[in-house]
């Protein structure tokens, strides 16, 4: 009984409740305007759900109404950015129809079970029922009154469960797109690698200072030599400013939000990876065509991450061989295919169940993009192909 009454001392029913009316006012407007055309405003909301900046509003406000946390915080499973995509800007459109479509149910159960309670309680009091509500054409009668909380129970139930859905459908339609999922877990990926680094170098440096201190103290107390005594001072002062320091500068780099991810290698960096291989005596033959300038961020790192696997995997597992580097930006999605001849069996990488952790990282790195990757022998040849598409969304054929 209990759980059932749960959702109506949450706050966050209410919230949800005034995010289904507000889209609903703006319905009632225009059904005064042009009743005989109700159909108008979900036509309406094509436009306007392309236009980019409509989902970052959207996102905010289901971020504050549908889903905050206890401490008031917006949820992360509903992105707040601008679309980026042309599939953003369609799951924007799907989400204004799918909202104006349960506002409508919403707002007139609001306005009719409020008002049927309210017809239910004057009946009760004998003031005779309304001619506009459900219970027109009743004597009344003081009973009136035990039905009153049914309307009202019809009208919570459907608020929450409303709540539910429209919730649900935020997280769907206006949480991050698969790009903006793999980008962001660089950023956590990255910041919690410095974080480990800082650590072990704080650890280093504090405890290489207490070391220092307890051995300097404890000597300088048995030698009862006063110029030993300042020496050891001396030394004790010197390695604490020295671990002042570094404590000041671990703190400083905690306190920033981390590398960028556009300061991560891309493939209009190719180049270096392609002159890397060449220098450790691979012959390279590299065909690059399309923009890769154009080519999205998260694409184009792990297309860069394909390529140095890639190239990797030849030198370590073949040797100084011939390869054949295909990039290619077309039909909206990035191409990349690396081909070498096969090595010794033992030494080639099909030789390892599952292809050996690199290639598996190369499949999942296109999978993460909703693309597809290759690999194993082809034609006499080991080769590498991955399909990546360019909005990061789209399945490659």
């Amino acid at each position: 009984m209990f759980r059932l009454l749960r959702p109506l001392a949450a706050s966050v029913t209410y919230t949800r409740w005034l995010h289904l009316l507000i889209p609903g006012a703006g319905y009632s407007v225009w059904m005064f305007i042009s009743p005989e055309s109700p159909w108008a405003p979900m036509v309406f909301a094509v436009p306007v759900g392309l236009v980019p900046g409509m989902r970052l509003a959207e996102g905010v406000q289901a971020q504050l109404l549908l889903a905050p946390d206890e401490r008031g915080r917006a949820d992360a499973s509903i992105s707040a950015a601008t679309a980026a995509t042309w599939a953003d800007r369609w799951r924007t459109v799907l989400w204004l129809e799918t909202r104006m479509l349960l506002a409508v149910p919403v707002g007139y159960a609001t306005v009719w079970l409020s008002a049927t309670a309210v017809d239910l309680v004057l009946t009760a009091a004998g003031n005779g029922p309304s001619d506009e509500w459900l219970v027109r054409g009743v004597e009344p009668h003081w009973w009136y009154a035990l039905l009153t909380p049914l309307p009202l129970v019809a009208l919570l139930a459907l608020v929450v469960l409303s709540g539910r859905l429209i919730t649900k459908a935020a997280e769907r339609l206006l949480g991050p797109s698969p790009v903006q999922r793999l980008t962001a877990l660089e950023e956590r990926t990255e910041q919690l690698l410095e974080r480990n680094r800082i650590a072990r170098e704080l650890h280093d440096s504090i405890g290489h200072a207490l070391t220092v201190a307890v051995v300097q103290a404890g000597a300088a107390r048995a030698a009862q030599d006063p110029d030993f005594t300042e020496r050891a001072l001396a030394a004790i002062e010197e390695t604490g400013r020295d671990a002042l320091d570094d404590l000041e500068r671990v703190l400083r780099v905690l306190r920033e939000s981390g590398t960028p991810v556009g300061q991560r290698p891309t493939l209009v960096e190719a180049d270096r990876l392609l002159d890397s291989a060449r220098g450790s005596g691979a012959e390279i033959d590299a065909d690059v065509s399309g923009p890769l300038e154009q080519v999205p961020g998260a694409v184009s790192r792990e297309g860069y991450r394909i390529l140095q696997e890639s190239l990797t995997n030849v030198l370590r597992h073949s040797g100084t061989v011939p390869v054949r580097v295909r990039i290619a930006v077309t039909g909206g999605r990035l191409e990349l295919e690396v081909t070498n001849p096969l090595g010794a069996p033992a030494a080639d990488p099909a030789a390892v169940p599952g292809g050996g952790s690199g290639l598996r990282g190369i499949r999942e790195r296109a999978a993460l993009l909703g693309g597809r990757a290759e690999t194993g022998p082809h034609e006499g040849e080991w080769r590498v192909r991955a399909r990546l598409p360019l909005d990061g969304i789209r399945a490659a054929p």
